[in-house]
């Protein structure tokens, strides 16, 4: 009997957390041998060049006149539809339960049971959606209706169950690193461009929202800066960069400020940091500390959402109250100056996101849902992680 899975995954093809994961997780299905379908509006853009096994099947909008706006949910509903039968799909996995659940439970009523849906909560979707009163009963409907349901962390699983009075299981899946990607790289001549040898660099990655809290960054690095001589690298690109960049130039740190904007190879560019910045109001998981961690850069974070999950204060970074700013300079300052504990948490970084967040591990914990949905035998392969 194949044992091998035919399975659609749908996503936000854009940049973002979500994205990633499901196109990451695609891949290394894709590696084992599982037939991956990407169902989507746009190639995935950690996709990549052609790969065996993956397919895309894109999702065109009816622009039909009587439509004030485009239907984009029932175009996506109905593109599942199509490739579950052409393609004979064992099962949906989907990332976000808005739209993307929704679209399953209707794709799934138009082919029958025989197709699975499972759906992975990423954060928004519970942290925000689910806080509108208009959306709750549609989110509640497109958890309890799909056949397994997957969160990044206990917190988001909490929150989720709180929230929406959900009585079902959540399975915790975290997100994950593919180790032959993130590792410490040798950034040293790309360094040189934004630091001197003796100066240290802190670094933001975030897509510069309110709930990132970039605001406090630039206030901790003020701090830190006027005891130990830095620079700060933000990379990515958002609505609060103008606040941001005032900030800065009120704060006269102009000369010590770098904007990098989008960047794709993160490893490449975390490689040249001493410290990531993360002091989010909101973060379900944190998957840019995880890639940090793997490439040896222990986090400066709050304690926020699945972050203290993430990352073990004392050992892999530090933790402080959201909006303690003074802590945070504080913690910073002392990993900035301190080369022997700088390299114990280094080493703490490697092992844990190596060992605990490798891919290996968090593909064959989706493998196993989707056989349990399926009903059928789990494959006896055992992941390897180190």
């Amino acid at each position: 009997m194949d044992k091998k899975l035919k399975i659609g995954i749908t996503c936000y093809p854009s940049l973002g957390g979500s994205g990633v994961v499901a196109t990451e997780l695609g891949k290394l299905l894709a590696e084992q041998g599982h037939q991956v379908h990407f169902i989507a509006n746009s190639i995935p853009f950690r996709l990549g060049t052609f790969q065996k096994n993956i397919f895309y099947h894109e999702v065109e909008v009816n622009d039909y006149y009587v439509f004030r706006y485009p239907p984009y949910d029932l175009s996506l509903a109905t593109k599942m539809a199509q490739v579950a039968k052409s393609q004979q799909l064992d099962l949906l996995h989907v990332h976000y339960a808005v739209p993307h659940a929704v679209c399953a439970f209707l794709a799934k009523q138009m082919v029958g049971d025989g197709l699975k849906v499972v759906t992975t909560l990423h954060g928004t979707d519970i942290t925000v959606l689910a806080q509108d009163e208009s959306l709750k009963d549609l989110i509640r409907l497109a958890i309890n209706e799909s056949d397994a349901v997957t969160a990044v962390s206990q917190d988001l699983i909490r929150e989720t169950v709180e929230l929406l009075d959900i009585q079902r299981p959540i399975d915790l899946t975290y997100n994950f690193i593919d180790k032959r990607i993130y590792y410490p790289r040798d950034a040293a001549s790309l360094r040189r461009d934004f630091a001197t040898p003796d100066e240290k660099i802190l670094m933001h990655i975030s897509n510069f929202r309110p709930v990132k809290r970039t605001q406090d960054v630039v206030e901790v690095f003020r701090q830190v800066q006027e005891q130990v001589p830095a620079k700060l690298l933000f990379v990515g690109e958002g609505p609060d960069l103008p606040k941001m960049q005032w900030k800065i130039n009120d704060l006269g740190l102009n000369d010590k400020v770098h904007f990098l904007g989008k960047q794709d190879d993160i490893a490449q560019v975390i490689s040249m940091a001493d410290v990531l910045m993360l002091p989010s109001e909101k973060e379900s998981f944190g998957l840019v500390a995880l890639e940090a961690m793997a490439c040896g850069v222990p986090t400066i974070g709050s304690q926020a959402g699945g972050i203290p999950e993430l990352v073990l204060h004392g050992k892999t970074g530090y933790l402080s109250a959201i909006g303690d700013t003074q802590s945070m300079a504080e913690n910073t300052i002392r990993l900035l100056t301190d080369d022997r504990l700088a390299a114990e948490f280094r080493e703490a970084c490697l092992q844990r996101a190596h060992h605990d967040f490798c891919n290996d591990a968090i593909r064959h914990e989706y493998e196993q849902i989707y056989y349990r949905v399926l009903g059928r035998e789990v494959p006896n392969l055992k992941p390897v992680c180190g």
